[in-house]
């Protein structure tokens, strides 16, 4: 797409994603990031991952945080997140994306929730990216699932098995569900202060409070979310636009290109590999 590259504009960035085509719900992803700056997106996964050299900042329920090497990453799903480097030569990283249906499928618990979303661990750093790195190598079924099943293991203990749910969340809990049922559609203020039943610049204010970003930030996080999920399905690219609600196939461009430091083609030749 002219104006938007075909990968970072610095070549010391750099991303890679891979999909399991025999265990679905796992999305895969390594990179190393100098000078980009990504803005704010989401999971609807449970992001497990580790730091293996120099050290990420990145803001995260509200709250800044920087990850030096050897620490561990757990975010809970569908909490949007930034990330920047914390270092002149950046940092490089790994991570596994689970969806909560197969974590739960996996290991027969409910409720899984990450408290602290980052701390230093050098030893289950390092088994999390060698499992990591073993599951983007190998092709086995069976040998994939085994892995799943160690990784798994290895961050189970820094884990809750209960959610928790803030006083007063429900109404703002509604507004989400609404944006995650509407994100094909245009969507305005007034309607989704009408969800809730109070003016609209007075939601606007308490929503940004409760979670941190505003409306449009989660609206968009939430469509190109969506539409990781369609280029994985092979969707065309300009189908995926009309489809979670954007302008076009450049209004896609730009917007994956920002959160996710790729762009939809290549991210969808990426998880197409075997």
């Amino acid at each position: 797409m002219q104006g938007v590259p075909e990968q970072f504009i610095d070549e010391r960035d750099s991303a890679r994603f891979r999909h399991l085509a025999q265990v679905p719900g796992v999305e895969l992803y390594h990179a190393h990031i100098s000078r980009y700056a990504f803005e704010p997106h989401t999971h609807e996964a449970f992001g497990i991952g580790a730091i293996e050299a120099g050290a990420e900042r990145f803001r995260y329920r509200g709250t800044q945080y920087v990850a030096p090497v050897h620490s561990v990453v757990t975010m809970n799903p569908d909490e949007l997140h930034t990330g920047e480097s914390a270092t002149d030569d950046g940092w490089r990283y790994r991570m596994v994306y689970l969806e909560p249906d197969l974590l739960e499928e996996v290991t027969g618990i409910r409720h899984w929730w990450f408290s602290d979303v980052t701390r230093h661990d050098p030893q289950r750093s390092q088994q999390l990216c060698q499992l990591i790195y073993g599951l983007w190598h190998t092709d086995d079924p069976l040998a994939q699932k085994g892995l799943l099943l160690d990784l798994i293991d290895t961050f189970k203990p820094l884990a809750r098995h209960v959610p928790i749910i803030q006083e007063g969340a429900h109404r703002f809990e509604l507004a989400r569900d609404y944006l995650h049922d509407n994100y094909m559609h245009p969507v305005t203020l007034d309607e989704l202060a009408r969800v809730v039943s109070l003016s609209p610049y007075h939601f606007q204010r308490q929503f940004k409070a409760h979670f941190h970003v505003t409306p449009h930030q989660m609206l968009m996080a939430i469509r190109l979310w969506r539409a990781k999920a369609f280029l994985t399905h092979g969707m065309p690219a300009a189908q995926v636009a009309a489809a979670t609600g954007l302008t076009d196939q450049s209004h896609l461009t730009r917007a994956f290109t920002h959160r996710y430091g790729i762009t939809p083609v290549r991210y969808q030749k990426q998880v197409a590999r075997r």
